[in-house]
């Protein structure tokens, strides 16, 4: 059946102005408040010989106000509203591309930018040669602390022209629609449009388009501003970071599906491997990360969705993974839940397991038994980590906190228990040392391990915020304590896991010499591993005058330094 027909701007409807070099397509749903920045990236361009529509998902807030004022501003803006909320991004694209009356194409979401001469950049490559797509380096900037890096760089550092994803099949991990210019006569031949009514729709389109390009080219400059939330709440979060619904699994899923088979009908089945291990390590990998946070009920679940899938996957694209990873994978296809959290708190850590067993055949497998299949073993063998046999300061160990309690004045007192699976530790009391830098001088505070049992060890450590030296400006930041082992001259330091479930306690710490007080708080890290991490804020007149001279000081010496 046929949809309602959307809604144009007059515009749309009278005289038509010349054909314009490209159309930027920025899609939106009830975000009137950020599609202004959007849009106002694009008439910025240093290209100005293109057209701009903007598609709406049948937003309900003001966003058609704003898109229509927006119109009234710039001849080259136009407006386009669906007649239903789709919800993806598909559909908006979708009907502005049938709309669209230039020869090359780019999209852009409403809460994204284009740097200034990203038009100039991308169409200038097109210009040089015949080619599908162009495509250059993504910008991510964090909303919460303005940091900048780029997406993929590995994939974009230097100019290149490549004749099909079999030059650099890595590029499956570059699966962003946006970032690219399109020819309209490639899509158009391929008849290729983004899949409605799913979600990951990036992942299919680019897919696509990677193996039916007969050439592209990858320009290294930044041509999109990516702003991420990383950790928005959760009814407000962008569907990547929509994680814990098992919706969102069933989706990531569904779209390799159809990959796959897209993949055997057009005769790019040799690529399966390589897109299986960019599944691996990167849809999964977002999930796993957020494993040790997760119930037994979600992880059950979780095993449900994700299980039947893996098991059709390339053996390679395993082999290719670091071993943590495959640990964490084996673990949960093994439905081994408990001890799935436990190993992805050590993803990107290097965390030992609490106890390894070692075979008759003298392999070191994960946890407390020798995997039942040879597949199993082949997974949770850890013998090539060397555990007991490598040098000191990379020894692997497991430091976790089994109680944190108060102390009457402000300091911490923790109880630490570290698991030495390998043995590396002699038996009989260890030296450790508490380390935390909040400032240039690191707060050492030394205590003593006792021995558990072989392999295990405990202590208590009291720590107290208000005995780290801060700078004159005061601080605001978080930082993960660490736990220092020392043998025979030799240190080892690893992070301190917290309890994920006690209650983040909030004081306000006088400081010495000088430094004005702070609100600081102890919690859990409310991510990844689940680190103890303790997080200063600057009160009083750190806040208000003291840190923002300090920063007024030290950006001419920056500047003069070309930080």
């Amino acid at each position: 059946m046929k949809p309602p027909a959307e809604e144009h701007s007059p515009r749309e409807a009278s005289d038509a102005p010349p054909v314009p070099d490209v159309t930027v397509t920025v899609i939106v749903h009830n975000d009137a408040e950020r599609l202004p920045r959007a849009v106002e990236s694009v008439r910025r361009q240093t290209h100005r010989d293109l057209e701009i529509v903007v598609s709406d998902d049948h937003s309900t807030d003001e966003t058609p106000e704003v898109a229509r004022r927006l119109v009234a501003a710039d001849p080259r803006i136009r407006y386009l509203r669906l007649p239903y909320n789709s919800g993806g991004c598909s559909a908006p694209r979708n009907r502005a591309l049938e709309t669209a009356r230039a020869p090359y194409l780019m999209f852009l979401d409403s809460d994204d930018e284009l740097p200034q001469d990203a038009v100039a950049l991308l169409l200038a490559a097109h210009r040089e040669r015949d080619i599908d797509f162009a495509m250059g380096a993504i910008r991510r900037v964090r909303t919460d602390t303005g940091r900048r890096s780029t997406w993929m760089p590995h994939l974009v550092r230097e100019r290149r022209t490549l004749d099909g994803i079999e030059a650099d099949p890595r590029l499956f991990f570059e699966h962003l629609s946006t970032g690219k210019m399109y020819s309209r006569a490639f899509l158009d031949r391929h008849g290729l449009r983004f899949p409605e009514g799913i979600h990951y729709e990036d992942q299919l389109f680019s897919a696509q388009a990677y193996c039916l390009a007969r050439r592209f080219t990858i320009v290294p400059e930044p041509v999109y501003l990516w702003y991420i939330t990383p950790y928005a709440a959760q009814e407000s979060a962008s569907i990547s970071n929509q994680r814990h619904k098992p919706a969102n699994v069933r989706d990531r899923v569904h779209v390799q599906h159809l990959i796959d088979a897209f993949l055997v009908e057009s005769g790019h089945a040799s690529l399966r491997a390589d897109k299986d291990h960019k599944f691996l390590k990167h849809d999964v990998r977002m999930y796993t990360g957020d494993l040790p946070h997760r119930d037994d009920e979600w992880l059950a679940g979780f095993a449900d969705l994700l299980n039947p899938y893996l098991e059709t996957l390339s053996p390679g694209a395993y082999a290719r993974l670091p071993r943590a990873e495959r640990v964490v994978l084996q673990l949960l296809r093994d439905r081994r839940l408990s001890e799935v959290r436990q190993a992805a708190r050590g993803l990107g850590h290097d965390i030992a397991p609490r106890q390894l067993t070692v075979g008759p055949d003298g392999r070191a497998y994960w946890g407390d038994r020798i995997p039942a299949s040879a597949a199993a073993r082949a997974e949770l063998d850890l013998s090539d980590l060397e555990p007991d046999v490598r040098p000191f300061p990379t020894a692997l160990f497991r430091h976790e906190i089994t109680d944190i309690a108060r102390g009457l004045g402000g300091p911490v007192e923790l109880t630490v228990r570290t698991y030495d699976p390998a043995l590396r530790l002699p038996l009989g009391p260890q030296r450790a040392t508490l380390l935390l830098s909040p400032g240039r001088r690191r707060l050492t505070v030394p205590f003593r391990l006792s021995l558990v049992r072989p392999g295990v060890f405990e202590g208590r450590v009291g720590l107290d915020p208000a005995a780290a030296s801060l700078p004159l400006g005061g601080f605001a930041g978080v930082r993960h304590p660490l736990l220092r082992l020392t043998l025979r001259g030799q240190g080892n330091t690893g992070p301190l896991l917290a309890p994920l479930a006690f209650a983040p306690f909030t004081a306000r710490v006088p400081y010495r010499r000088g430094t004005a007080p702070h609100r600081v708080t102890v919690e859990p890290e409310g991510h990844g591993a689940g680190r103890l991490q303790i997080r200063w804020e600057p009160v009083g007149v750190t806040a208000r005058v003291i840190r923002p001279a300090v920063r007024r000081l030290a950006r001419p010496v920056a500047n003069a330094l070309g930080r």
